[in-house]
Formats: structure tokens, sequence, C-alpha cells
């Protein structure tokens, strides 16, 4: 029996497409997404230059876009816990561990926030980058 997508899942997964098409005109190539593990997930491992970037994407849908940076009262980066942020580190570790992706190797963990509008569909992204986790 398959079990269909909530809206959140939904909303999540057009978010990530989104934030993927972002980064890769920015220059950035998609290593993997969803990169999941039973004690977490990394969204995007994304490269660019020589650094390894680890991408975390928080998605919120409303129904206008505020018309000015920080006009409306909810962030979806207020998404990233300190809980969050404990189980990103360890799946981080577990991907280069996994990968033999040794010391010398440069990476960060950013976060990309993707706000949609509903009724014009549009959407309004901003990153977050080299996040202390």
């Amino acid at each position: 029996m398959k079990l269909s997508k909530t809206q959140k899942q939904i909303v999540g997964a057009l978010g990530e497409d989104i934030a993927s098409k972002y980064l890769v005109s920015k220059g950035f190539s998609i290593i993997t997404r969803n990169y999941l593990r039973k004690f977490g997930e990394i969204d995007i491992v994304a490269k660019k230059g020589e650094v390894l970037h680890f991408v975390e994407v928080k998605t919120v849908s409303c129904e206008k876009l505020p018309d000015t940076e920080g006009g409306d009262s909810f962030r979806p980066e207020d998404n990233v816990h300190s809980w969050k942020l404990k189980r990103l580190s360890r799946v981080i570790q577990v991907y280069l561990s996994d990968n033999k992706i040794g010391e010398d190797v440069q990476w960060q963990f950013d976060v990309v926030t993707v706000l949609l509008d509903e009724k014009t569909k549009t959407a309004r992204i901003s990153v977050l980058d080299d996040l202390v986790l």
C-alpha cells in the first residue's frame, strides 16, 4: 500500500528542488540529495571549488511574501534547532567516513531558506553559509 505525501512533505520537496536549482545557478555541483541515515538526513551535498557544502533546506509556504527582508515574524531558519544541529553533525561525520573524505578536505554547513508565495507561485531564497554546528 502506497502512502500519499503530506502537504508538508510536498512543500519540503519543492523547496529542495528550488534550492538545488539555485545552487547550480550559483556554480555549485550537486553531489547527492537526501543522504539518509536512521538518525538524520542531509538534504543536499554540493561542491563549489574545493569546498564541500552540506546544505539543510528549510521551506515555508505563505500566502504572500513579505515586502521587505525581516518583515515577517517567522523565519524558516528558526526551525533549525540545537537538536537538529547535533543530528546533522553526526550525519555529516558519517557521510565523510562513508565516502572516505579525509581531514584535508574543506567542508562547511549551510542553510538555504525558501519562502514560497502560494498565490504568485514565486519563491524568495536566502543562504546562510558556513554555520557552526
